[in-house]
């Protein structure tokens, strides 16, 4: 079974609050006959979109594939959080690649959160980008650890635009009884991840990118003249750009041993009125230090929009909304039977270190995926990396490469049940509170 079928209709957008309040293209035209392009891109959400738009406005002719619609993945379906550093904490960056990657890595990092702001401005991206991420602890021990870490930012980096809350400033925003204190950080965003990734694909289309949708790519032919083969045409081109992340399939094996799909579930509540200062008190996104983390913000129109909970099966649950309903009850108990208005699941890629998968498959041939939930800023960039590496500017595109990707135990069979027992394992911390 393939992910691109098993829980969505093709070339519709799951019922969302995202897809409920952004503004659809119209349908762009399927791939049929014989194409050239000097690049073709697989795929696209953030990645294929901003790798798509980058080759574009430095000359390149491009054709952009996409198996159901622009966005239609875990590009218009994720928290919308943008957020600071790499998925890996710094600190363990630098224990992991030594202190001259390890500090590149931190600027690429803040070169994602810039890049992804300065294309909303460039482009006029109407996507609700407003700063601020919480990181919340549910203990006094989190607590330190994240005001540690903050004071650690500041003192590598210079980074000072974090934030340490208490107990007690913790309860004024977030006036939540699971949250002891943590750390709130001005520099990062949270933005409307759909609208977003529209407004990309619309300047996409004004840089003379051609977008096909409804297009399945079927097979790459490698060689100095690839060929991307689909269901009813082929592209003939010189570079090819993967960009599919959790919804690969087997398209490209070396990258699916690398990057596992599983599966993470959002809700929208009604529009919550003057309860909405009992769950924030500011516009800030938050993520706690769960394992399986929870993660939310308000909306414009006040409803509030909880992330949590996940599978890594094939099939969404029958219940979504009472899937996340547990993990938002537990945080907002006065929440307990609230209205839920929409409620959707969105498949994402995930490695085992956390951190993104990206390599040269072949010299024409450049792969990015795997961003573990961190990819409005990641992938954004991943794609803006591999157009310059495709222009002669490799050098943030090999950084990245250099991360070491670890094969996920097990083969096909058995990585999903032995990602099961390690994830129960965590969950089983959580709830000690270890």
């Amino acid at each position: 079974m393939n992910l691109l079928d098993a829980n969505d209709r093709l070339g519709q957008y799951p019922d969302s609050w995202y897809a409920a309040t952004a503004d659809p293209l119209s349908e762009f035209d399927q791939l049929r006959g014989e194409h050239r392009a000097d690049v073709c891109v697989v795929g696209a959400g953030f990645t294929g979109l901003s790798a798509a738009l980058h080759l574009a406005e430095s000359g390149f002719k491009v054709a952009l594939l996409d198996a159901h619609r622009v966005g239609f993945g875990a590009s218009g379906r994720n928290g919308g959080q943008l957020g600071t550093g790499q998925r890996m904490d710094q600190d363990d960056l630098l224990k992991l690649m030594g202190d001259g990657v390890g500090d590149q890595l931190w600027q690429l990092a803040e070169d994602a959160k810039d890049t992804v702001k300065s294309l909303i401005k460039d482009h006029k991206i109407d996507c609700y980008l407003r700063p601020g991420v919480a990181d919340i602890g549910l203990s006094r021990k989190q607590m330190d650890e994240l005001h540690h870490y903050a004071d650690f930012l500041e003192n590598r980096y210079g980074y000072t635009q974090i934030d340490k809350l208490d107990h007690s400033a913790t309860e004024d925003l977030c006036p939540s009884p699971r949250y002891y204190g943590g750390i709130l950080d001005h520099g990062a965003a949270h933005l409307h991840p759909l609208r977003f990734a529209l407004g990309l694909a619309q300047a996409a289309i004004k840089a003379g990118v051609k977008i096909y949708e409804k297009t399945r790519v079927q097979e790459i032919t490698r060689g100095s003249k690839p060929q991307v083969k689909t269901e009813n045409g082929i592209v003939h081109c010189s570079h090819v750009v993967i960009a599919c992340n959790g919804y690969l399939g087997g398209l490209e094996p070396k990258v699916a041993r690398r990057v596992m799909p599983i599966n993470n579930f959002i809700a929208a509540t009604e529009p919550l009125g003057s309860e909405a200062s009992r769950v924030l008190t500011k516009d800030v996104a938050v993520a706690d230090t769960k394992f399986v983390v929870n993660y939310f913000r308000l909306s414009h129109d006040g409803r509030l929009l909880f992330g949590g909970g996940e599978n890594y099966s094939y099939h969404f649950p029958n219940n979504i909304a009472e899937t996340v309903r547990k993990p938002m009850a537990e945080i907002f108990p006065h929440l307990a039977d609230v209205k839920i208005d929409y409620a959707w699941g969105g498949t994402l890629g995930l490695t085992v270190r956390r951190m993104p998968y990206l390599a040269r498959l072949e010299p024409n041939i450049l792969s990015a995926s795997g961003y573990s939930g961190h990819g409005v800023g990641t992938a954004t960039h991943a794609g803006k990396m591999m157009a310059l590496a495709i222009n002669g500017a490799a050098g943030g595109f090999e950084i990245m490469s250099k991360v070491p990707a670890v094969r996920f135990p097990g083969g096909n069979r058995l990585r999903s049940p032995l990602l099961v027992l390690a994830m129960s394992w965590y969950a089983l911390r959580d709830r000690l509170g270890l």
